[in-house]
């Protein structure tokens, strides 16, 4: 396994010299279109809400689109009207020559090369709570990621893909402020149009919810909660990131009794697995990290949450949002910074204790004017016709 290892990095160095050598040879194709989301994980987020209105748009009719998805054959993954090539192969930095159209939602590596002639459309994958790039409040011995950044370096990698973004989505005006100082981008280059990956969320009725819980096997008469945490800048492995988890689902059982079933979805960072305990069988389901969330969203009636901005998007169902922050203290102290008073702030209460928050799921005990205020901060972009927006400045000019 060893040896396998050196030679995919080594065959990777090499692939990566070659690129950089040849891009520029490379015509590009004013109507191929590349989508990427979270790195390869899967066919998802503001990518996919863009990618599926550019085909019921008659103006694309004769476009070609590629998605580029980690072991896409493995995982089985179709996507009508389009292909598929593996991320990170010899096609993936062909087609990235090629494409005049880059939908990205996360930061790119250095290595990428762009030409001028090329758009790049950074859709970015979250309204922010933890601060991010330079407006991180760091200790000067400060490291991050699992390479072990200097804070210095750490936004050296926000830099460079900022320098190659020709657009980039905010969902909202908190955003397109925050956006500048964390990212160092200009206003000229931020649309202000909302989340494309939110008009499902927004447009979503009674009959799409009764199909998404029969997707997932899920009971239809029984409340859903969602519980979907965040990854911890410093848990990790050689591998990637890791989750601790501190939720004792026995316990929410208890409290939660037969009316109840809960859905776990780990961020997408996360490589760990859980380990299934059968006695939960019934009242738990674990969901893949590369789970489309917006559907999570939709057929949950709760959402539980700590740090993630999970529940920017959730405020918009007008559902009750609980923020599970165990280890607060450490969190807040030791890691990046809020951009937000959480405790004024978020559209819900903050618990450091677990069955004090599980005691006020159960009697239902939620105060609704966080989410009125909440939303008229930062959901009043979200339209139901965001990603028709995006598509008709990025493509069309407008």
């Amino acid at each position: 396994m060893k040896i396998l290892r050196k030679f995919k990095k080594l065959a990777g160095q090499i692939i990566k010299i070659l690129y950089r050598l040849v891009y520029r040879l490379i015509r590009v194709d004013d109507k191929l279109v590349i989508f990427i989301s979270f790195h390869g994980r899967g066919y998802s987020d503001n990518p996919r809400a863009i990618y599926e209105q550019m085909k019921k748009d008659e103006r694309f009719k004769d476009y070609r689109f590629i998605w580029f998805i980690k072991n896409h054959e493995k995982k089985n993954i179709k996507i009508a009207g389009a292909e598929i090539k593996e991320y990170f192969s010899i096609p993936y930095f062909y087609y990235l020559s090629k494409a005049k159209y880059w939908v990205i939602n996360c930061k790119m590596p250095d290595y990428i090369c762009k030409k001028p002639s090329q758009i790049y459309l950074q859709t970015w994958h979250g309204t922010p709570l933890k601060r991010l790039g330079h407006d991180i409040i760091a200790p000067k011995d400060a490291t991050f990621y699992r390479s072990g950044m200097t804070y210095k370096q750490m936004c050296a990698t926000y830099d460079i893909d900022v320098a190659r973004y020709n657009y980039m989505i905010s969902p909202n005006k908190f955003c397109t402020e925050v956006f500048q100082t964390a990212f160092g981008i200009d206003r000229q280059r931020l649309i202000e149009t909302g989340y494309p990956r939110n008009d499902f969320i927004t447009n979503a009725n009674e009959e799409d919810i009764k199909k998404l819980k029969q997707k997932f096997d899920l009971p239809l008469d029984k409340k859903i909660v969602l519980y979907a945490p965040t990854w911890r800048d410093n848990s990790y492995v050689a591998a990637g990131y890791t989750f601790e988890l501190k939720a004792d689902f026995h316990q929410w059982k208890e409290i939660l009794g037969d009316d109840y079933i809960v859905i776990f979805k780990p961020h997408y960072l996360i490589i760990n697995n859980y380990a299934n305990d059968h006695s939960l069988d019934g009242f738990l389901y674990s969901i893949s990290a590369d789970a489309e969330i917006n559907e999570l969203y939709v057929l949950s009636d709760i959402l539980i949450t700590d740090y993630s901005s999970v529940f920017f998007d959730y405020a918009v169902l007008n559902r009750p949002v609980y923020f599970y922050m165990y280890d607060l203290e450490e969190y807040k102290d030791e890691l990046r910074g809020f951009y937000l008073d959480i405790h004024t702030e978020l559209p819900g209460k903050v618990y450091e204790d677990e069955e004090t928050m599980l005691k006020d799921v159960k009697n239902e005990v939620y105060d609704y004017s966080y989410l009125k205020i909440f939303n008229e901060r930062f959901n009043s972009e979200q339209t139901g016709n965001c990603a028709q927006k995006v598509i008709d400045i990025v493509f069309q000019g407008k």
